[in-house]
């Protein structure tokens, strides 16, 4: 079976992390988010793949070529975002039998890869995979009659289930019948929910409950929980230099070149990649991820978070649960807080909408570029823009514009 990868779009609700990086590239637990994707239908014996770009999509193909480790990747360019069933069909010409279509931006393991594969042996038909989620009404919902889809409705202001479209499907040739039949929706795009339902009628479509974790990557914060499931299973890799009087607890990678300073204290899981240097006197807590050339110093505590390329947080410094973008320098002294004082869910305001991240630890989510001074304070749930500059002692909270200076 081919599959068919849906990488096109601007990830415009990932910023500022995707104001560089095209969102499959951005890193999660040691490698670029689509190659994980990659590496879970490997698992599974497809090695024929296209995937569909986009927005700096010649990245994506300089990053994978025309294949990993014996598969065989061919592109697609989305020039017009007319919606995901305009986007499904445009594989037509390159699916001759059923295949399995991945949206590019959730987490799908090889485990659940297999066990959609067997749940299609049974079926022989459309196979849409389902997750049960605490927040419906901002998916997909999905109703079912035993195995049977019954119903899908995009983003309903009162649900009536959990179960929501997971983002994996299997389609057979009668997919794109149904995507030329697909009117617009209100909001201007080709739906493929639309396209499904009327498979749907016709009692074509079954529904898979997935058993594994799953995480829709939509937002920034996102990144955290897929680079924590992704980390889980980590093992132990030390190609780096470890001093004699360094602490590694669990599993660690530390890749080449990299080098462990005495006082060191790494509680795995944790990625470190090649050419960073790291301590003396540090503490790296588990479920984080250090990217290449970077630099964590003395008297400096990292926890549960990214940490980009060519990053350097030398001194005196706490970030927790938080991702900061490449070749950011963190001033002495600058702390993350991460832990509303009432210990509430932390609420960003973002384009004039009040969300919900889900989350009780959030620290700062910082753009490529960025540069703090001695003594900034950096409050829960702050975006900071590519380019900004943030002076000493300065107090940072809310969404703060790209290139902005803040005293």
């Amino acid at each position: 079976m081919k599959a068919f990868i849906l990488a096109a779009g601007e990830g415009t609700r990932m910023r500022p992390l995707t104001a560089n990086i095209p969102k499959p590239l951005l890193p999660v637990a040691g490698r670029p988010f689509l190659q994980h994707v990659l590496e879970a239908l490997k698992g599974n014996g497809i090695s024929d793949v296209l995937i569909l770009i986009g927005w700096r999509g010649k990245r994506i193909k300089e990053r994978f070529g025309k294949g990993i480790d014996g598969m065989n990747i061919e592109y697609m360019e989305q020039k017009q975002r007319l919606g995901t069933a305009h986007a499904i069909g445009m594989a037509k010409e390159h699916m001759d039998s059923d295949f399995l279509c991945v949206n590019g931006d959730v987490v799908i393991s090889q485990q659940s890869i297999k066990g959609i594969l067997r749940f299609y042996k049974k079926h022989k038909d459309t196979i849409l995979t389902l997750v049960n989620v605490p927040n419906p009404w901002d998916f997909g919902v999905i109703e079912l009659e035993g195995e049977n889809v019954i119903k899908i409705t995009e983003k309903p202001s009162k649900p009536k289930t959990n179960l929501i479209n997971a983002g994996m499907y299997i389609f057979t040739q009668e997919i794109f019948d149904a995507i030329e039949k697909t009117e617009k929706s209100p909001r201007g795009e080709y739906e493929i929910t639309d396209s499904i339902q009327m498979l749907i009628d016709k009692n074509k479509v079954y529904g898979h409950v997935l058993k594994e974790e799953w995480v829709d990557v939509g937002k920034p914060w996102d990144l955290l929980s897929a680079n924590e499931i992704l980390l889980r299973n980590l093992e132990e890799k030390i190609e780096g230099n470890v001093q004699p009087h360094a602490t590694m607890v669990g599993n660690v990678q530390i890749g080449k070149g990299s080098e462990i300073k005495n006082g060191a204290y790494i509680v795995g899981p944790v990625i470190i990649g090649d050419n960073c240097e790291i301590g003396p006197n540090c503490l790296i807590r588990p479920s984080t991820y250090i990217g290449d050339d970077c630099k964590i110093g003395n008297a400096v505590e990292v926890k549960n978070s990214i940490i980009m390329e060519h990053s350097k947080i030398p001194h005196q410094s706490y970030v927790g649960d938080s991702i900061i973008g490449e070749r950011c320098n963190l001033g002495a002294g600058t702390k993350t807080a991460n832990l509303r004082l009432d210990e509430k869910n932390i609420h960003i305001y973002l384009n004039g909408k009040d969300i919900d991240t889900g989350r009780k630890k959030l620290g700062m989510i910082m753009g490529d570029d960025v540069k703090t001074g001695i003594n900034s304070s950096i409050d829960v749930g702050t975006i900071i823009g590519e380019g900004t500059f943030i002076g000493p002692g300065a107090i940072v909270s809310g969404v703060i514009a790209p290139k902005s200076k803040l005293y």
